[in-house]
């Protein structure tokens, strides 16, 4: 077994989204966003709702203690676009500002650093009538609203993430349907997906820059190595044209400014003069959600001719995801080797599983907790060998609102019963503690 030892200096802690544990969507002028449209469509799988999901909104001191007595050093958290400008442009909400100040003071107050992630796929439904992440409409809205949240926070929060999994957003929410807003706009739906919101994240990173100095500013991506089913041309193809979809259209684009040349002809009808040089800013910190390889093959009749192969994985999570952590080991030393070492976070990485409340009252989360042992055991040996990976954030601190998944996934250290809101520390809680901690090695 690999020992869990890591550079000085490195954090830990745990990542969440606002509209996953928050709640009280209805509370302090806040405005809908485009998940209360989908979930009032009725397409959450179990029938549930996000309107107190985790009540984190109420709760959140109680949510700091647990992150403090974990030994946490840090802490990911989207900030709500509906709760600050509920129409998605004009009027800004002061409670909304508010709420945040109050959980950024208890942050502080804890010795906890706080990581403000700007957009976590909760649009504001005004900007998705009007087009949402298919047109350039958007831009100008969403960096106004990252100047608007900075200047009120600025002062204590240090850390700005602009976009959540831009790749996600672009897939599952205008390609096949399966998130919110629910469009099935096919391969140029997607696309132009990608590159809005690849516009608006600069945009916002220039307005933030222009008016604050001494933040370190970056964005948080989902990636994922892709490769081929087989050996077999088209299922090698196949594989490049994903990660092109997948991983380069938003690596690429922040990093160096490019289209992927595989995309290039498929884009050229919204990619204008000019746009490549707006998407591309020297960030300083890449956050990286990992969760799995994805195996991919050629058919048709999916975004891209491309389809799911065999993973030829040991174990699966209750997701249905394979368990690889030998993939961040690989995403980590590709991002040293062929994108200059770049300070990166791992933003995200944890697992779902039908977790069981034993007779002690306790959740004895064994796959979670060997999910997270193999996974530090990867980030540990790229970071001996050289990679330039400053932290770890699990996903996620609570169970919460799965998106489409509702409520039925979990897949948080700590159990919140959504009947009584009661949070009970799993057994994975303690296992990132004692780590956290330096005492598990």
């Amino acid at each position: 077994m690999t020992s869990l030892t890591f550079p000085p200096g490195f954090r830990w802690g745990a990542s969440t989204s606002a509209y996953q544990i928050e709640g009280a969507l209805d509370a302090d002028g806040r405005g809908a966003c485009v998940w209360d449209t989908y979930t009032a469509q009725g397409r959450i799988q179990d029938g549930s709702n996000a309107a107190t999901a985790c009540d984190h909104y109420h709760r959140f001191p109680e949510d700091i203690a647990l992150m403090k007595a974990a030994g946490f050093d840090s802490y990911r958290f989207s900030i709500a676009w509906p709760r600050i400008v509920p129409a998605g442009t004009g009027a800004v909400e002061p409670r909304g500002l508010d709420f945040y100040d109050r959980l950024v003071d208890a942050l502080l107050e804890a010795g906890i650093t706080p990581m403000a992630c700007l957009y976590h796929w909760d649009l504001p439904q005004p900007l998705e009538d009007a087009g949402g992440w298919q047109g350039r409409a958007v831009v100008g809205p969403f960096a106004d609203y990252a100047r608007i949240v900075a200047a009120r926070l600025a002062d204590r929060v240090k850390e700005w993430m602009m976009l959540n999994e831009p790749n996600v957003v672009a897939i599952h929410g205008y390609g096949t349907g399966e998130h919110a807003p629910g469009h099935k706009l096919g391969d140029t739906g997607i696309l132009r997906a990608l590159h809005h919101q690849n516009l608006a994240q600069g945009a916002a990173l220039r307005a933030i820059a222009a008016e604050h100095s001494g933040l370190t500013l970056g964005t948080v991506l989902n990636l994922q190595p892709s490769v081929p089913d087989s050996d077999r041309p088209e299922d090698v193809a196949a594989a490049a044209r994903w990660d092109a979809v997948w991983n380069r259209v938003s690596l690429d684009g922040v990093m160096r400014g490019q289209i992927p040349p595989l995309l290039a002809e498929a884009m050229a009808d919204f990619v204008l003069p000019g746009d490549e040089e707006a998407i591309r800013y020297p960030i300083d910190l890449l956050g990286i959600n990992y969760y799995s390889r994805m195996t991919m093959k050629h058919e048709e009749g999916h975004p891209f001719d491309v389809w799911w192969g065999e993973a030829r994985c040991r174990r699966w999570t209750g997701m249905a995801w394979p368990v690889q952590p030998e993939g961040l080991y690989d995403l980590l030393t590709e991002l040293r080797t062929d994108y200059a070492n770049p300070a990166v976070f791992i933003a995200e990485n944890g697992c779902a599983y039908d977790d069981v409340v034993a007779d002690d009252g306790q959740i004895h989360d064994d796959e979670r907790v060997l999910f997270f042992r193999e996974h530090l055991e990867a980030v540990a040996q790229a970071a001996r060998e050289g990679c330039n990976v400053k932290g770890y954030l699990c996903w996620s601190l609570l169970d919460n609102f799965e998106w489409a998944f509702g409520l039925s996934k979990r897949f948080g250290v700590v159990r919140v019963d959504y009947d009584t809101l009661a949070r009970t520390p799993k057994d994975s809680y303690r296992f990132l503690s004692s780590v956290a901690k330096g005492g598990d090695k």
